[in-house]
């Protein structure tokens, strides 16, 4: 038998006492115990602010990438290890997909938010706001690393998702974390802690384990740290309501396992690709993971006239599931985690049953392939009928945490809503149809209900990922039953972990401390063309100030005829009556272009090329006769890594610099106004 060990204050420390038992899903066997009993949590959270907070919050966002993608490249490499552990769990190999290789891929997702961070610790959010007549004082935000840290409270059915998905956009953001896994299944937790510390990627501090109950973690937590909790909703609002997190308003994100809808479309019936997608995306929610998912379909709400249908087809599909042992050949739905946890569902089961009966399921006569199912923890798939779902409270009260959904007809999809509805908050539901008009009805009237909703059809179905699977750059949560609370999301995600603050004062004080140039902030003019400086020499706020070019009408034909755009107001005086303009005008895209020919630098340089276009407004109208010229200005530099071709040859030392082109005419007013980006070479010397 294996006593578990925390990974605390830079050691791996056993609690004290026997702690939790761990059992064998499979065989029922006791195969260790968890503690963290005798711990002192405050030393470790103070620890993870102190320690391992510092260093992270000075990388900058892509140093911060770079470690999270050394990481998944790294945890890739052993996934075979977390596979053979995930087997006692009682997971599938596909189950084991999921937590394992799902996880890993949620930190390369969060890893390439890098590109759409700056090569800073922090972030600058949004656009100046201008708060004087004559833009000496100005306005912005900034969002910086939280000084606290990350205390993620798991639940047991994702062992290494759970952990991965959470610290991924912690770790992102700058801060440390606390991961406090469940104690029924912290073993496989373990295991790939102990491959992230043993790689040495992570700052020391950044990452700590609690492997037992962790009863005691939130007494210390403080006004800079952020708590998430995934589990049941009855827990977390326990923990919402803890003293701590209320008197130092401590931000506490809450997932709880919530009554998940599948609704299929009145247009989908039996022969159409969407009533076959409909059964088999039910199928796959009930049995993957055992059914020990929060984001498993808990309802599937169908059209009255289609009821004996979906009921035939999905109870012929359920009951050709094999269970058992996952590694034994066929087996395609495994075991609950243990044998407590069976006892829990058959409770939950046997409630339900007294008022939704069940269609499909039977403990006595389940047959369970490669395991002894005295002794391991094996329930069949349930499939319970509520034929009354808007009198019958029970299936949108009650949830059995295991292969067991409610099937329930509607009469019209104005009432399958209001029975969706009748489960207070979901975290995701699934709208089955090829209905335009259902499906659009379906979503603005349900979102509001919902965190995500997934439009299943022959088109998405090609390449959906499914109902129960959250992606780490959208938004995971939902309201109301749900938790009220909201889980990566990409950026977002990230900027959940900082703190955003608005910052007054002069444009160049703004500029001084974001490093991206304010419009209205002093300018630098050097001898040399920005276009002939490596990206290291540019300085934020460096300034071309360019010729000047006085528009002819020629110039509006000319270029006309070269892009094809003879829209009335360039060429036809006689039809600008009740327009805006007292003239035939210059395109706004002419003004642009001959703005890049009057500050680009026309030799071999440093500049590489044209990367793209952030941003552009044509402000002032500009006709013949008029002189424009153009302030071209350093707004930003983010520099990129230093990585190798497909041929193997090494790429262009390189990054990425955004430019202010301000346009003005001869009364100084800008006409135009945009942020190009530009690809420049770096020093070679200077790039590792």
């Amino acid at each position: 038998m294996y006593q578990l060990n925390n990974y605390v204050q830079g050691q791996w420390l056993p609690g004290d006492g026997e702690g939790t038992p761990q059992y064998h899903a499979i065989t029922g066997e006791l195969m260790g115990t968890a503690s963290d009993k005798g711990l002192d949590f405050e030393a470790i959270l103070q620890y993870g602010r102190k320690v391992g907070g510092s260093p992270l919050r000075k990388m900058t966002f892509q140093e911060r990438g770079l470690m999270l993608k050394a990481l998944a490249l790294y945890l890739m490499d052993r996934k075979d290890k977390y596979y053979a552990i995930s087997a006692w769990t009682g997971a599938t190999r596909a189950d084991s997909w999921v937590d394992i290789e799902g996880g890993i891929g949620n930190v390369f997702a969060n890893a390439s938010l890098r590109r759409r961070f700056p090569n800073e610790p922090y972030f600058v959010e949004g656009e100046t706001i201008r708060l004087s007549k004559e833009n000496n004082f100005t306005g912005h935000h900034i969002l910086t690393p939280k000084k606290g840290v990350a205390v993620h409270i798991n639940a047991f059915n994702f062992p290494i998702w759970g952990m991965l998905e959470k610290i991924a956009v912690n770790l992102m953001a700058g801060v440390p974390a606390v991961v406090k896994a469940s104690e029924q299944t912290s073993y496989l937790t373990e295991a790939m802690v102990r491959d992230i510390i043993d790689s040495g990627i992570l700052p020391e501090g950044a990452l700590q384990l609690l492997v037992g109950q962790g009863r005691g973690i939130l007494d210390s937590v403080g006004p800079q740290d952020v708590v998430t909790f995934t589990g049941s909703a009855e827990t977390g609002r326990k923990l919402k309501a803890h003293p701590s997190i209320i008197d130092q308003s401590v931000p506490f994100n809450l997932e709880a396992d919530s009554l998940n809808a599948a609704i299929l479309g009145e247009d989908a019936v039996p022969g159409t690709p969407e009533f076959d997608l409909f059964i088999k995306e039910c199928r796959r929610e009930i049995i993957t993971k055992a059914g020990q998912k929060c984001t498993a379909v808990r309802r599937i709400i169908v059209p009255e006239s289609l009821l004996e249908a979906v009921q035939g087809a999905l109870t012929k599909a359920l009951s050709q599931t094999v269970v058992g042992d996952p590694s034994a050949e066929g087996v395609r739905m495994g075991a609950l985690i243990n044998r407590m946890q069976l006892d829990r569902v058959q409770q939950k089961l046997t409630e339900m049953m007294r008022s939704t009966p069940a269609v499909l399921g039977n403990l006595e006569t389940l047959e369970v392939v490669g395991a002894d199912k005295s002794k391991g923890a094996f329930l069949p798939p349930f499939l319970l009928l509520n034929e009354r779902p808007l009198e019958v409270m029970t299936s949108h009260e009650q949830e059995c945490f295991g292969p067991v959904s409610t099937l329930m007809p509607y009469r019209s999809l104005e009432e399958a809503i209001e029975i969706v509805h009748l489960g207070k908050g979901s975290l995701v539901s699934t709208i089955c149809t090829y209905d335009r008009q259902i499906q659009r009805e379906y979503v603005l009237e349900a979102a509001a209900w919902h965190g995500r909703i997934l439009m299943l059809n022959r088109h998405s179905a090609k390449e959906s990922t499914g109902h129960g699977s959250p992606l780490a750059t959208l938004v995971h949560g939902g309201p109301g039953r749900a938790g009220g609370g909201e889980e990566m999301g990409g950026m977002r995600g990230v900027l959940h972990y900082m703190q955003r603050t608005a910052i007054q004062g002069h444009p160049t004080d703004i500029t001084n401390v974001t490093h991206q140039f304010q419009v209205g902030a002093e300018q630098i003019e050097t001898q040399v063309h920005p276009f002939k400086k490596y990206f290291e020499e540019l300085q934020i706020g460096e300034t071309l100030v360019t010729a000047k070019h006085t528009v002819a009408e020629t110039d509006i034909h000319n270029f006309a005829n070269v892009s094809g755009d003879h829209f009335y107001a360039h060429m036809d005086a006689t039809s600008l009556e009740g327009t805006p303009f007292t003239g035939r005008v210059a395109h706004g895209y002419f003004i642009l272009s001959k703005a890049a020919g009057l500050f680009v630098d026309a030799k071999k340089g440093p500049v590489l090329l044209n990367y793209g276009l952030d941003e552009c407004r044509f402000i002032k109208p500009v006709y013949p006769g008029s002189t424009i010229g153009v302030k071209l200005t350093v707004k930003e530099k983010v520099a990129q890594e230093h990585d190798f071709s497909r041929e193997g040859v090494a790429a262009i030392p390189r990054g990425i610099v955004k430019w202010v082109v301000d346009v003005y005419d001869e009364t100084g007013e800008t006409v135009a106004l945009a942020t190009i980006l530009t690809m420049v070479r770096r020093k070679l010397e200077d790039v590792q």
